[in-house]
């Protein structure tokens, strides 16, 4: 049975002598030195959790809501009303400076140009010229070369090779080599069969003498090394370890027991001592002193603030009414014109004939410049 099995069979065997005689003091040890751990630790994980809900999360509210309002939505304002129409102007300009010139250079001129003038001609040139001209070269070179190379290669060479060369080795190899390689392997079969039959005696031999050694040096190590490291890992190492684990745990969770209950007693004398005053002191003295103050100071002095307000922007409105009236009354008195709306354009004068001030509508205007200044002369 393997050291697992032996685990699992010692953890639910019955308690011994060795397991209560260290059970009570290991576990007075372990608390006495994990209490002080434990509640370090429930201490730093409420302070930190009182820091990240009172400061590290309003904080970072904080600064979102600031990075929003400085610089997230000028960029998007940045963004949408002058980087993007700028961008498109920009693209639009160097469309037009640099694509359509060139596109229209291309299309219009180098295409064109390549093909009508390069390459139509090459195309008649192959098919007329170099086509014909390639076909003659090839049934001159297939005439005086190839075809004289391959009668040379098909009857010369192959047959001095197949019935020169070839037809010599393989009867030389069937003949000779073939029964000489055989009997050779034969003869090495002999001589490496007799080598493993002396060879197989002497290990077999020295395999019984090894055997009998190896079984005398594994019970001497099982009697003395392996039996006294097991018992004393099953009957004493185990014990411990496991009480000492059993004892850290309980340990852990009576410390966290006591921790919360000092903590309570702390968040208890915290709220009774200073959280009881200073609600009441909010509830019976900042609350009305702040509704006073509100009531009897803020809203008249706010109320004032919007009347002066609407009165300032009651006398500015007049103020440019008037102001915009008075240029109105000087630009009649300057041009002339009458009560009605001006509208900035020249009014045009009627065509008079020549000495007369019947209007004609068919006739040449007259001189604004002498109308002008009959209109002058009898205001002045």
């Amino acid at each position: 049975m393997d050291d697992s099995k032996h685990q699992a069979l010692d953890r639910y065997e019955p308690d011994t002598a060795l397991t209560r005689l260290i059970r009570i003091p290991v576990r007075v040890v372990v608390l006495v030195l994990v209490l002080p751990v434990r509640m370090v630790w429930d201490v730093l994980a409420a302070g930190w959790h009182a820091f990240d809900r009172t400061l590290l999360r309003p904080l970072g509210r904080g600064l979102a809501r600031l990075a929003d309002t400085l610089v997230l939505t000028p960029l998007a304002w940045l963004f949408a009303h002058v980087l993007t129409p700028l961008g498109l102007a920009v693209t639009w300009l160097a469309t037009a400076v640099f694509i359509w010139p060139w596109t229209g250079l291309w299309r219009y001129v180098v295409v064109p140009v390549a093909t009508y003038g390069v390459a139509v001609p090459l195309v008649w040139l192959y098919a007329n010229l170099l086509t014909p001209l390639g076909h003659g070269a090839a049934w001159l070179l297939g005439t005086l070369l190839v075809a004289p190379a391959a009668g040379f290669w098909r009857y010369v060479l192959v047959p001095a090779a197949r019935y020169g060369v070839i037809a010599p080795l393989v009867w030389l190899y069937g003949a000779v080599l073939t029964p000489v390689g055989r009997g050779t392997a034969w003869v090495f079969g002999k001589a490496w069969q007799g080598t493993a039959w002396f060879l197989g005696g002497v290990r077999k031999n020295l395999a019984a003498a090894g055997l009998g050694l190896g079984i005398a040096v594994t019970w001497l190590v099982m009697t003395l090394l392996v039996a006294p490291a097991s018992w004393l890992y099953r009957h004493v190492l185990a014990p411990v370890g496991r009480e000492i684990a059993e004892a850290a745990e309980v340990a852990w969770r009576i410390a966290g027991y006591l921790s919360r209950a000092v903590g309570r007693g702390i968040a208890w004398l915290f709220r009774h001592l200073i959280g009881v005053p200073v609600a009441w002191a909010c509830r019976t003295v900042c609350t009305p002193l702040g509704h006073f103050v509100r009531d009897a100071l803020w809203a008249p002095a706010r109320r004032a603030a919007a009347e002066a307000g609407r009165a300032a922007r009651g006398a500015l409105a007049t103020a440019r009414e008037t102001v915009r009236q008075a240029r109105r009354d000087a630009w009649r008195a300057l041009a002339g014109g009458t009560g009605g709306t001006w509208s900035g354009e020249p009014l045009g004068v009627p065509a008079r004939t020549l000495g007369s001030t019947t209007t004609v509508p068919s006739a040449a205007q007259a001189s604004e410049t002498s109308l002008l200044g009959e209109k002058l002369v009898k205001q002045g």
